[in-house]
Formats: C-alpha cells, sequence, structure tokens
C-alpha cells in the first residue's frame, strides 16, 4: 500500500507556510493532506504558526487575533478547509511549556467540532501533551515525535511513552528509519509516520521499508512514491 503524502506546512518551497493556500496547493498537487502547527495568542485564539515569533519579530503569545497578520490561518478556520475539502490534517501541538495548557482540549474540541476524528491525527514531542489528549479526546489518534534515539542503556523510553500515551503512530525524522526501528513498530502495532522527506532516493528506501506516511516539502517528490 502507498504511504499517506502530507505537505510539510503545506508546501512552503512555493508558498509561505502554514497558510491556506500553501494548503491547497498541497491538495491541488495530489497529496492527501498536510502537517501543521499550532500555537496560541495572548486572547487565547489558536493559530496556524510554526515559530512563537512572526517575521517581524513580534512574539505571538503577546498578540491578539486583531494584531494577526491576515495570512496567518486560525485553527479553526484550517479545520473548516479541511471538512470541505476532505483533507487528512496532522496537527502538531508545538512544545511550548512543559505542562498541558489549555490548547489540547481546545484544538481537540475544534476537531470535534468540524466532525474530523477520523481524519486527524495529533502529534507533538512532548508525551505530556499526547497524554492530556489522550484523556480528553481518546477518539482522536495521537503521534509521538521523535528526533533522536531516547535510550539510556538497555532502556528505550519511546515504548515507554507510546504506551503512556495510548500513540497509534510513531512520528519520526526520516534519518531515524531503518529495518531495525520498522521491525520494532510491527511488533508494537504503531504507524510510522516520517518527515521532512525531500529527497527522491529517500522517498524510495522509506517506501521500501514500508512507513506508512511521508512528510515533506515537495510534492513532486512525494509523489514519486507512487
Amino acid at each position: 500500500m502507498s504511504p499517506l503524502l502530507l505537505g510539510h506546512r503545506g508546501t512552503p518551497r512555493h508558498h509561505r507556510e502554514n497558510t491556506l493556500a500553501g494548503f491547497q496547493a498541497a491538495l491541488d498537487a495530489g497529496l492527501d493532506g498536510v502537517e501543521l502547527d499550532v500555537r496560541r495568542l495572548l486572547d487565547g485564539t489558536l493559530v496556524i504558526h510554526h515559530d512563537e515569533a512572526l517575521k517581524d519579530g513580534r512574539l505571538l503569545p503577546f498578540l491578539t487575533l486583531d494584531e494577526l497578520p491576515t495570512e496567518v490561518p486560525t485553527l479553526d478556520a484550517v479545520l473548516a478547509w479541511a471538512a470541505d475539502t476532505g483533507a487528512y490534517v496532522n496537527v502538531e501541538i508545538k512544545y511550548e511549556r512543559a505542562r498541558p495548557d489549555d490548547r489540547v482540549p481546545r484544538t481537540l474540541d475544534a476537531v470535534r467540532v468540524h466532525g474530523l476524528g477520523p481524519r486527524v491525527i495529533v502529534s507533538s514531542f512532548n508525551p505530556l501533551l499526547l497524554f492530556a489528549a489522550r484523556q480528553h479526546a481518546p477518539e482522536v489518534e495521537r503521534g509521538l515525535l521523535i528526533h533522536k534515539p531516547y535510550r539510556s542503556g538497555k532502556l528505550d523510553a519511546v515504548p515507554l511513552a507510546m504506551r503512556w500515551t495510548d500513540s497509534v503512530a510513531l512520528h519520526p525524522h526520516h534519518t531515524l528509519v531503518d529495518a531495525g526501528l520498522m521491525a520494532q513498530a510491527r511488533r508494537a502495532g504503531w504507524r510510522v509516520n516520517t518527515w521532512t522527506v525531500n529527497e527522491p532516493a529517500d522517498v524510495e528506501r522509506l517506501t521500501a521499508l514500508g512507513v506508512n506516511a511521508l512528510i515533506g516539502d515537495l510534492p513532486d517528490v512525494l509523489l514519486t512514491s507512487r
């Protein structure tokens, strides 16, 4: 089976990242959906943006919605777009602080309002956020992001975090994916959704290994998997 193909923050090589234009371009190019990032404004509005600061240096936690540039969409606007288009969405809740804030329940409530539960996976590097997501909306799938091995001697922390958060998918950086990791995932019943895959050779290697999703910046490269 061909892997699910997701535009990393949309199509960032062709459109401004994390914008509705970039998300739509990913679908128009033939991808199945997009990966995006959720942050919180001072007034509580949830918006789609990767960095804590805008390009002009202003910090999102100190801004209100009326101060936000028009190209930065709200979470609600993007989920409404996904509901209309049928896009699959990987919602990454950014690691802003160790303990969960109201972004977790409010993000999941928005997913529910738009009826997107089956077409959304919530991911984070922070297991505490994923555990909070499990408690609030267990029906919305979770994925644990990792960018390095988390081992100390014989202790492998990844399976512990996966069980604790009841995550269905591991989201490793593509350089971590090899036959050993895929064998571990199959034994445990995890899906493997990998990022950020921008080279045709990596698409070929990862597809041959049997990953479940490829997340990348370049639709044309991702589509070589099909």
